[in-house]
Parts: C-alpha cells; structure tokens; sequence
C-alpha cells in the first residue's frame, strides 16, 4: 500500500524528475544503493587524484636523484645525503645497494666478485623495488573492484526498484504511462550511478596501472646500472 500511495504521488502534475527528486522519492534499498555507489565514486576520485600527484612526484624526485647520480659526484656523499634516509623509491633502491655495498666492504676478504656479495645487493635493491611499489600500488585493487562491481550493484538496485515499482502499478491497476515512468526512472537512476562509479575507476585503473609499471620498471632498470657500477668497482679494487 505504501509503494503504491508512493507511485502515486509520483505519477501527479508536481511530480519532481530531478535527480534529488528521484533520490528522495526512491525506495529505502534504492536509496541506499545509490548512496553506496556515491561514496564509492568518492573515493574513486580521491585514489585517482592520490594516485596521479604520488606518481608525478615520484617521477620528478626521480629525475632529480638521477641527475645528481650521473652527475658524477661522489657516491659515498650521495649515500649520506639521501639514501641513508630516502624520501623516495629510487633514493630507497640506491640506498639498500649501498648500504649493503659499505656492510661487505667490512668483511675482511669480501669479494663482490667472486662471492656472494653481488647477489645479496642485488637482492636487496629487488626487496626494496618490490616495497616501495607495493607501497605506490595501495588501494589499485579497490578500482579495479569498483570498476567490476559498481555496474552490478546499480543493476541490483534499478531491478529492486523496477520490481516494486510494477508490483505498485499493478495494486493501482493502472498503466498509465504518467504512473510507471517515475519508478522507473527512480530504478535507473540506480544504474547510472553505478556506471558513474565504475567507469572513472576502470579508465583511472588502466592508466595508473600502466604508469606504476613503467615506474617499476625505471628502478629494475637503475638497479641493474648501479649493480654493474658497484662490479667494476669491485674490480678496480682487486
């Protein structure tokens, strides 16, 4: 009787089509669908924006780390500066080379070359990529679940809302077109909303995830010239 009383209401001259209007007159599970899938969108568009700033920044601090690491100064100095407290991936990479690189060097009869302490840099140059990426990759499963849920949750919310929507029509007995439009476009509004939610997020997924995979591999690619640097030095050294 309610879900009828409501049709009703929907169905005469004043009847609002707004957005706010549909929202307000939808069902309780309608509405907390919608709700649902606007606080997602939300957050969507935080991790999307979180995201872009933190790559950007890296990439930047990047360029800057490389400059001054291929500038020729000392390595040693460089170390002191930022890599014994990093305040970025590629910084955090070449400290724990380093950083392994000083420990062995205190070994008595250490050889980079001819035992394992090539591997073990290696090694800790790949833990900390793989750390600091993690780090960078937080939330990432979150849009690429929003971008597969979020069109079936509206879907579930417009069917809710369609079925009462025909089971009021059918206690009015009345299929005026005035009458079942508004329940209707009160349960597809659910869908819209969760295409709304999904799509950014698919888009946003796709791209960073491309974006952090050209960032991982920039370290391996850093890691891989700084251990053959660490190796000739080793060399000159024996």
């Amino acid at each position: 009787m309610d879900q009828a009383v409501n049709t009703a209401g929907l169905a005469a001259p004043g009847t609002n089509l707004s957005l706010l209007g549909m929202f307000l007159h939808a069902g309780f599970v309608v509405q907390v669908v919608i709700v649902l899938l606007l606080a997602a969108s939300v957050w969507v568009w935080a991790i999307i924006i979180e995201k872009s700033l933190s790559i950007r920044r890296v990439n930047r601090e990047a360029n800057a780390f490389e400059d001054k690491f291929w500038s020729g100064r000392s390595l040693d100095e460089l170390y002191d500066q930022e890599g014994a407290e990093p305040g970025h991936p590629m910084a955090a990479v070449f400290g724990a080379a380093m950083g392994e690189w000083r420990r062995s060097s205190r070994i008595a009869g250490a050889d980079v070359v001819r035992s394992s302490v090539a591997e073990r840099i290696d090694r800790a140059m790949g833990v900390t990529t793989m750390r600091e990426m993690e780090r960078l990759e937080r939330y990432m499963v979150f849009l690429a679940s929003i971008g597969a849920v979020a069109p079936f949750v509206g879907l579930f919310g417009t069917v809710w809302g369609i079925m009462h929507s025909f089971s009021a029509i059918a206690a009015m007995h009345n299929t005026n077109l005035a009458v079942v439009a508004p329940g209707i476009a009160e349960a597809l509004f659910a869908t819209a909303i969760g295409l709304v939610a999904a799509i950014p997020a698919v888009l946003a997924y796709n791209k960073l995830s491309t974006d952090l995979a050209r960032l991982a591999a920039r370290l391996e690619a850093f890691g891989a010239e700084f251990s053959a640097i660490l190796s000739r030095q080793a060399e000159e050294r024996t």
